[in-house]
């Protein structure tokens, strides 16, 4: 099992790119292959997935995305090549969003993702993407749910956060947040 690779980009198709490391191409399928540049040095994280008739490599810029991706794949009826085109871009945090918000027209635009895998993927994950979400950034969790709790939408919740101090008590992140939504 490999964990990652560093070598230099030679060949980047549509799909995949190939990196070379010791005088050996890997083919490696990366959601954006075009966000590599030819002759550069780089750093993949690999997940290598064996079956019968193959051997395939899939690499992701950064951990945080592996994780995401072993994640998705653990779906019922959602294989690699359903899950990387998700993580094309930088969509982690409305991929997050949607899947804890249970925004099933949000999953459904990727390629492939019908309503039945979209709302598989919500009732696996839902709940479950807190520890692979950075820490840096604002986990605001507990006051979107009692928000939403109060009948507040979603994306008006999301509107405010922002203003939001992450730092106080719950209590205070509420009194703050309805002054915000009153307006």
């Amino acid at each position: 099992m490999y964990s990652y690779i560093k070598g230099v980009v030679t060949i980047i198709e549509v799909n995949y790119i190939v990196i070379e490391n010791n005088k050996i191409g890997y083919l490696i399928y990366v959601s954006n292959p075009y966000s590599y540049k030819l002759g550069e040095e780089t750093t993949i994280y690999l997940y290598q997935q064996i079956r019968e008739d193959e051997n395939t490599l899939y690499g992701f810029k950064t951990l945080e995305d592996k994780n995401l991706f072993l994640k998705l794949i653990s779906v019922k009826g959602l294989g690699c090549k359903m899950a990387l085109p998700m993580l094309t871009g930088d969509n982690m945090d409305s991929i997050y969003e949607a899947i804890e918000t249970g925004n099933v027209n949000y999953l459904k635009k990727f390629p492939k993702i019908g309503d039945k895998v979209a709302r598989q993927i919500i009732l696996d994950l839902k709940g479950k993407l807190a520890v692979t979400i950075s820490s840096d950034k604002k986990d605001f969790t507990e006051l979107t749910e009692t928000l939403k709790s109060l009948g507040y939408k979603p994306a008006d919740i999301k509107k405010i956060l922002p203003n939001i101090n992450s730092d106080e008590k719950l209590e205070n992140q509420v009194k703050e947040a309805l002054k915000l939504l009153l307006r």
